[in-house]
């Protein structure tokens, strides 16, 4: 993510699309609306990208942040973690929606999904109820 956080670009837009690089771009054509962004957390720290992302946030004004990975990605999961955390830290966080792609399409998933999958222990809880043995 080598947009600075005052860039021209990102003026432009009310909303952003954090996506992971890795992507085909075909899937990228319904977010004419949104600054896009791409990442690799495999090449850059969450911490850096979440820096980054805090700053965009304290300086601009967006009424929503979009993520959208790959599913089952053990870096890109981090992606949607991480604009978790750094919404919970800057004032009037925008709204968030979070996407990951599978078998080439497209699958919303709750923001509730995303702050559980965070917690093994509530996971587990929640795998034995639908699976007991």
């Amino acid at each position: 993510m080598d947009t600075s956080v005052r860039s021209g670009y990102l003026r432009g837009f009310r909303k952003i699309l954090l996506y992971g690089s890795c992507l085909n771009e075909d899937l990228l054509r319904g977010f004419g609306d949104y600054a896009k962004l791409s990442c690799c957390l495999e090449e850059e720290h969450a911490n850096m990208i979440g820096f980054k992302l805090a700053g965009i946030l304290a300086r601009g004004d967006y009424d929503e942040i979009a993520v959208l990975t790959v599913d089952g990605s053990l870096h890109c999961v981090q992606l949607h973690h991480l604009v978790e955390e750094v919404c919970r830290i800057v004032r009037n966080p925008p709204k968030r929606r979070h996407m990951v792609v599978v078998d080439g399409e497209m699958r919303d998933i709750p923001e509730d999904a995303v702050k559980i999958s965070r917690y093994l222990s509530k996971v587990s809880k929640l795998y034995k109820c639908e699976n007991p043995q």
